[in-house]
């Protein structure tokens, strides 16, 4: 076959109509076309409000990933942010509970060492201030342990009051500490003096393990004793000075078929709570005033 005779063309399968150039300027030339006409008389305006609402749930369907992962860091980070607090809020809570609980012991011990001082000022032994520091082990016996011993000065047997009363004497003698037994303990006994009446009488702590109260004994069934009476120290005994309250009359059994009547009492110093005590000297022990030598009597005058 002759080449003349050949058809060059491409099959109509490949045909690709107009060239990519001509295409280029026709399209070009539209989008200028548009762009203008749509600055000029905003032709586009309402295709673009309708194109806008058909996709707008689109959108918002895609957003709502996004703003469910943000709440929920949102939310996270509060509640962190909001146990953060709570637990400085608590913090600082027991904080103030604390130094209020301070501010009341502080309240407190300063009430009662102005008493003791008021205490001090009316008793006219020579007393020490001394701070209980614990009690004794021992289930049988009452007895507390002061920061006061012998290179303090502190003697055995010297009476040991609080702002209310005496409490006890001290009955052991460390260097730098002392064991004082209660009024309670049922090995203790001081003589006291019935304010009302005068009657001296014998107190004893109750043969009782952990027991609170006193009982005055060898009191005569027809003792003139009531509820409520005042006992202090009757100063008998050489140890004790007279006057210090001990106890008040708490109950009175009188029986017929005893000759003596069972006065129970109740001490007025702080058995279980006492902090601050002054220990005072023996009355025994206190330096006596010294007896003035009597003067020489006067000479007779001689006359001459």
């Amino acid at each position: 076959m002759p080449l003349g005779t050949l058809d060059r063309s491409p099959p109509p399968f490949f045909k690709q109509g107009a060239s990519a150039l001509s295409k280029l300027m026709v399209f070009s030339s539209l989008s200028v076309l548009l762009m203008v006409a749509d600055g000029r008389f905003h032709w586009s305006q309402p295709l673009r409000t309708a194109v806008a609402t058909a996709i707008a749930p689109v959108q918002w369907a895609v957003m709502q990933p996004i703003g469910l992962a943000t709440y929920i860091r949102q939310h996270v980070t509060s509640l962190e942010s909001a146990l953060q607090r709570e637990a400085d809020a608590q913090r600082a809570l027991a904080a103030q509970a604390q130094r209020g609980m301070q501010v009341e012991q502080l309240t407190l011990e300063n009430t009662r060492l102005r008493e003791l001082l008021d205490m001090r000022e009316r008793t006219s032994a020579p007393a020490m201030a001394a701070q209980v520091l614990y009690d004794t082990a021992d289930p049988y016996s009452r007895r507390v342990v002061i920061d006061r011993g012998l290179r303090h000065g502190v003697q055995a047997g010297s009476p040991v009051i609080d702002a209310s009363g005496v409490l006890g004497q001290v009955t052991q003698v460390y260097p730098l500490l002392s064991e004082v037994t209660l009024l309670v303990d049922r090995r203790q006994a001081i003589p006291v003096l019935n304010a009302r009446t005068g009657v001296r009488g014998v107190a004893y702590g109750l043969n009782q393990p952990n027991s609170e109260g006193m009982e005055l004994r060898y009191t005569l069934s027809n003792a003139d004793i009531n509820l409520g009476d005042l006992l202090t120290t009757s100063g008998v005994d050489g140890v004790y000075p007279p006057g210090i309250a001990v106890a008040r009359v708490t109950r009175v059994e009188r029986r017929a078929e005893s000759t003596f009547t069972r006065i129970l009492c109740e001490p007025l110093a702080g058995m279980s709570g006492a902090l601050h005590v002054l220990v005072l000297q023996p009355v025994s022990h206190e330096p006596r005033p010294e007896t003035p030598a009597p003067s020489p009597a006067p000479s007779a005058r001689r006359h001459p």
